[in-house]
């Protein structure tokens, strides 16, 4: 009787600017006790990291997927918040791997969203737990320390997610007040982009500007104003918060236009956390659904957060079980 082929070990590593998660996975599988965290300060690059990890571990793996936040162009991985430049030939030599895939961080989210379970996953706007054919589009969409989005789309046995730096378009503003948040942007010289107001240094531009509306100058941090909010106690918060998630739900719904994601919306990251219990009450779903006479047609779209906080991990994973043919 023939065998049946037993999946690749493979090393899969989700990098953050802050820290990096390493783990061990059998085909989509990742391994129970393999995922161990490591601070990114005072290293060189992620070999050290690799090289540290494997020095932990008793066997090779034959393959190796690593994501982190940055284009990726040729399998060479720039990050935007850390000086680091990750290639195959850098990933192969600290894990011994032979077959070895570089993706930005969104593109692993992307992969893993066939893999989730509803537990997974947090409604938000039209969510049903239905979200169209195996076959129909999906949109990923990190609100965190940066910005991004990306499309999933499956063609035949694999999972396609192509690159995007989707939090570096101009921001739409529509009235003269958000118009005044995008000058505040120019004067402080920076350019007025999605980014600006829907990361985590987003949430800080977005209370200053109030703060200074108000005529004050405050500059609390993402945390404390995301503490200030759910407290109640300021009302500057409240107005900040209010413009996150109009914009938001504005940025959300032009994509959502431009490429039909009848799969369904997944916000990822630690801002879209943050903002999960206020979003109902902050008026994501009208901002979402502002768009002139295709208001309605918008309803076929599901938006979801995703709560796994190993997606990207099990999304590397998958991508690896897929290029090399393992079983699930």
């Amino acid at each position: 009787m023939a065998q049946t082929p037993t999946a690749p070990l493979a090393l899969v590593a989700d990098i953050g600017g802050t820290n990096t998660r390493v783990a061990l996975a059998e085909g989509q599988r990742i391994l129970d006790g393999s995922i161990k965290r490591f601070a990114n300060a005072g290293r060189s690059g992620l070999d050290e990291i690799l090289t540290e990890y494997m020095d932990q571990v008793s066997e090779r793996p034959q393959a190796a997927c690593v994501a982190g936040a940055g284009p990726v162009m040729d399998g060479v991985l720039h990050m935007t918040n850390l000086k680091w430049r990750i290639d195959r030939d850098s990933v192969s030599a600290a894990t011994g791997a032979d077959f070895v895939a570089v993706l930005n961080d969104l593109q692993a989210q992307g992969h893993a969203l066939d893999h989730l379970g509803e537990g997974d996953l947090r409604p938000l706007i039209n969510w049903t737990g239905q979200t169209g054919a195996n076959h129909a589009a999906k949109l990923v969409i990190g609100l965190g320390t940066g910005m991004n989005a990306a499309m999933v789309f499956r063609t035949g046995d694999l999972t396609l997610v192509p690159p995007s730096e989707s939090g570096h378009t101009s921001l739409p503003v529509r009235n003269a007040d958000e118009l005044r948040f995008a000058q505040y942007l120019i004067r402080r010289g920076d350019f007025p982009s999605v980014e600006e107001a829907l990361s985590g240094r987003g949430v800080q531009n977005l209370y200053h500007w109030q703060s200074q509306e108000a005529g004050g100058d405050d500059r609390p941090d993402a945390v404390e104003i995301m503490r200030r909010l759910a407290s109640g106690e300021d009302p500057v918060a409240q107005a900040a918060a209010q413009y996150y998630v109009r914009f938001a739900g504005r940025v959300t719904g032009d994509l959502a236009l431009i490429q039909l994601p009848f799969g369904g919306i997944y916000f990822i990251g630690g801002v879209a956390r943050a903002f999960a219990p206020h979003f109902d009450a902050l008026g994501l779903r009208t901002a979402f659904r502002d768009k002139g006479r295709f208001s309605e047609f918008t309803d076929q779209f599901p938006v979801c957060l995703v709560e796994d906080d190993y997606a990207a991990l099990k999304g590397c994973a998958a991508h690896v079980a897929e290029l090399m043919g393992a079983p699930g």
